[in-house]
Parts: C-alpha cells; structure tokens; sequence
C-alpha cells in the first residue's frame, strides 16, 4: 500500500495523553491485515539494505513492527524496554521526550559486540526515544544499522537526533 493509503488508516486523537497534543492512533491500521502486511514489506526492504544482524524494538509499539519483521528475516530481536522489565544484566540510559523524562534498558548480553542492529519503532517524533536506544545498542557493543518507523511526525524535527545515522519512515505528517 502506498503511503496516502496508509494515512486514511491513522486516526488522529486530539487530546490524547495530554490536552494539546494530536495523538497519531495506529490500531486502525494495525486491523488492516493488507495495511499491516505493506507496512512490514517496506520495513523489511529498507532493513534487508542496512544488512542487520538483529532487528530491535523499542517498546511497546516497536515490539508490533519489530517482532515481525525479525521473524520474516530470520533474525533475533531484542527488546528495548522501560524500567523494571529485564530480568537479567542490563544498561540503562536516561532521555528527554517531548512530555517528560523516561529510561529505556537493554539486556548487556543481548548483542554481541560489532553485531549490526536495526532499530525500529511505530513514531518518530523529537527522536529522544530513537537516540536513546542508538545509545543502548552502542553501549553494548552493537553498531545501529539504521531505523525503521512507520510514521514520522516531521515538525518536531526527530531526524536532527539521528543525525549520523540511516532513518526511514514510511509515513510522514
């Protein structure tokens, strides 16, 4: 499906998690077996190019791309997740989004090292959260072979935080 395809099953939610912002709600999409199957076919053609070894997911809505897209390409994925939710050795880092602060961890093992990891999440936005898990994966000796998002919101200008790095964004408001 094509992009302008894709936005028609975006539901824009004002309000949502806080007056003044305009959530980009991917459920409708995600209903959309065709939608969701095109999503997955441009993530995996961008992400065969940066040749990974490990496709990681920032969670929780880069778990529903990410988990997939590692199984249609035969890779481990390794989960990004809150505070609190990784049971062994893990790194932590600390980061500003838009609404706050917040840390992400990664388990220490979950890359070996040079290991080339393709990062991916439902939204870029200010790119604090796609910054931070770059940082993770380079901590643990990974190197970022670029990011996958389904939507990029292209006002808050996240790009700037990946600069260096290869980003591809299906959708673009």
């Amino acid at each position: 499906m094509r992009a302008m395809d894709l936005k028609s099953l975006i539901r824009d939610v004002p309000g949502f998690p806080r007056p003044g912002i305009l959530f980009r709600d991917i459920t409708p999409l995600l209903a959309n077996t065709a939608a969701f199957t095109g999503v997955l076919d441009q993530l995996q053609a961008n992400a065969t190019g940066a040749r990974p070894g490990a496709i990681v997911g920032i969670e929780s809505r880069g778990f529903l791309f990410g988990g997939p897209l590692a199984d249609r390409m035969r890779l481990p994925f390794i989960p990004v997740r809150k505070p609190g939710k990784l049971p062994a050795a893990h790194m932590s880092v600390e980061y500003s989004l838009e609404y706050g602060d917040s840390q992400l961890d990664i388990h220490a093992d979950a890359l070996t090292n040079g290991q080339r990891a393709y990062i991916v999440d439902d939204l870029l936005a200010t790119g604090g959260t796609a910054r931070a898990s770059a940082k993770l994966v380079e901590l643990i000796g990974g190197v970022v072979a670029g990011f996958g998002f389904v939507v990029e919101l292209e006002a808050l200008n996240g790009r700037a935080a990946l600069s260096g790095y290869d980003a591809f964004s299906i959708i673009r408001y």
